[in-house]
């Protein structure tokens, strides 16, 4: 890692990075599209978040720590993003410039207390991964420490000296960053950023703990025992401490390494579907789940060969210090989301979501099942490649339709939510890389249909819980019809119209700003013509018209009913 210089400077450039970011957002997509910039913004975007992306990409390989992880998450969003953003951030999933071997052998015998010679019977100074925390060396464990362990080739991985102080800064730049998105009332209307940063500050402090890495991937190992499918290293716990980690050697194939897997004689597209079911059955049946399956951090081994000649294999995991779990009630809410996409029901899905806790309660999400059901009526059963060929002037005419819709819901993330979207994610771009029709509609079959199998012994209580409903609605009709009459005939029935009046509130608020931009337009042009004859007097109409300015532009910004 390059020196990023004092922790002050390293702050600084953070929150300058992300104040710069800031105010070109807001300048582009708020204040340009206000005054009649809409379309220029629109064609020019690709090129601006490629521009973002280049200069992020530039600022995390020099500081590394944190910021490494933010464009990791980034580059793994194949399904959401451009082209353009996830591939000049994919580099730093393996770019990180690795640490001088000399320090790395400093830290690792004041860890284990004794010199490196006498540890290990040999480790290679070039390490063979170098990522955002720490450095992984292979080497071979004594004699001794080999007839105990059961295996000779490990791989020992040593925290990055001083990363301790770095993520310190890093977090305190994060909480920084969120106390600005805090203030922006779009933003606090949607989402609690300083309680995301403190989920995310928790996740890398338990990262850089390597007892707690191995306590994980032991857990990890005991989830799929009797597992053929998936392989995990045997931890080396008398060369382990909390700054380092001795794994036994799993080095094979790495899993995005298409033309490494077809050499071998293995299907990638058979690669594809085991991992997403593999993953699917962390999150469904274990409810522990590796959170950060990027491809450096997957290998497929060969274990043998099958009858008919071709290549029997398992997907090996490593690097377990981000891991997440899926509580109970969780987990079930998530399967009910998993019927409703399977089964393509919009009205289903949102309710299911509402459950989750996604939403909160007060949300009105009427029309977000109307999109919701557009959607699959729509796009429902496509593969990530059939998307790509979808004319893009579709996917804007639906989000020009429900983007509206989508911004005014209250989201809220549930504890350990983020790391679920990381890992589904991370899950949906590998296996498209992998198999380019890869549909994962499919990879949620099987699941979605064992799910709805476990609901149909419950089909007769739904019936019957239903029918009691149905039948004390009935019983009461009668009354709530006579009561409904009183009223009328008392004068007591009331209308809301709330709705209408919002409506007219906001048509209001319209007129004023129409009002306060042609108001601006006068100012400006009089000022103009003005300043060549009498030079005060144009400078003030020309400054005074910034005050309708602002108001055309801002005024109601944020309200939302």
């Amino acid at each position: 890692m390059a020196d990023p210089g004092s922790a002050r400077a390293r702050y600084r450039r953070i929150l300058w990075f992300a104040a710069r970011t800031i105010a070109q957002t807001w300048w582009f997509e708020l204040i340009l599209p206000r005054i009649g910039f809409a379309e220029s913004v629109a064609r020019g975007r690709a090129a601006r978040l490629q521009g973002i992306a280049q200069r992020f990409h530039a600022l995390a390989v020099e500081l590394g720590g944190l910021m490494i992880k933010v464009g990791q998450f980034m580059s793994s969003r194949l399904d959401v993003l451009p082209p353009e953003i996830t591939k000049e951030l994919a580099g730093l999933q393996d770019e990180v410039p690795p640490v001088e071997f000399g320090l790395i052998r400093e830290l690792a015998e004041a860890e284990l207390d004794i010199p490196l010679e006498r540890a290990f019977a040999f480790v290679d100074p070039v390490p063979v991964a170098a990522a955002s925390l720490g450095q992984a060396h292979r080497a071979r464990l004594t004699d001794a420490e080999a007839e105990d362990t059961g295996f000779a080739e490990v791989v020992v991985k040593v925290q990055r000296p001083g990363i301790e102080r770095i993520i310190e800064v890093d977090l305190a730049a994060l909480r920084r960053v969120a106390g600005w998105l805090s203030r922006v009332r779009f933003v606090a209307a949607h989402v609690d950023p300083p309680r995301l940063i403190a989920e995310f500050t928790n996740v890398s402090l338990q990262e850089v703990d390597y007892l707690h890495e191995a306590q994980n991937a032991e857990r990890f190992a005991e989830d799929f025992a009797d597992d053929a499918r998936v392989g995990v290293p045997i931890v080396a716990w008398e060369r382990t401490t909390p700054r380092v980690l001795t794994l036994s050697d799993v080095t094979a194939i790495k899993v995005n390494d298409v033309e490494g897997l077809r050499a071998a004689g293995i299907d990638p597209t058979e690669v594809a579907h085991t991992f997403a079911r593999v993953m699917f059955d962390q999150f469904f049946e274990h409810g522990y789940f590796h959170a950060d399956p990027h491809p450096g951090n997957i290998f497929v081994t060969q274990t043998g060969s099958r009858p008919d000649g071709t290549p029997e294999w398992r997907l090996t995991f490593v690097d377990f210090g981000m891991m997440g779990e899926v509580p109970d009630d969780l987990r079930h809410n998530l399967q009910h989301v998993l019927i409703a996409v399977a089964s393509r029901n919009g009205k289903q899905l949102v309710d299911s979501i509402r459950r989750v806790g996604v939403l909160l309660p007060s949300a009105d999400t009427a029309e977000l099942e109307r999109a919701m059901t557009a959607l699959f009526a729509r796009f429902g059963g496509m593969g990530f490649a059939q998307l790509q060929r979808v004319d893009p002037r579709e996917f804007r005419e639906f989000g020009t339709e429900f983007s509206d819709v989508v911004r005014s819901l209250p989201f809220q993330l549930p504890e350990n939510f983020l790391l679920i979207i990381r890992a589904v994610s991370l899950t949906s771009g590998m296996c498209s890389s992998l198999d380019p029709e890869f549909n994962m509609w499919d990879a949620v079959e099987p699941y979605a249909a064992k799910l709805l199998r476990e609901e149909q012994g419950n089909i007769v209580q739904s019936f019957a819980r239903e029918a009691l409903s149905v039948a004390g609605i009935t019983a009461r009709l009668p009354r709530r019809a006579d009561d409904l009459m009183t009223k009328v005939e008392n004068g007591q029935l009331t209308v809301d119209l709330s709705r209408m009046e919002t409506r007219m509130r906001r048509l209001e608020r319209l007129a004023r700003r129409v009002i306060s931009a042609v108001l601006f337009a006068s100012l400006l042009i009089a000022g103009a013509v003005l300043r060549a004859q009498d030079y005060s007097l144009g400078t003030v109409l020309i400054v005074a018209s910034a005050l309708p300015l602002l108001h055309a532009l801002f005024a109601g910004l944020g309200r939302r009913s």
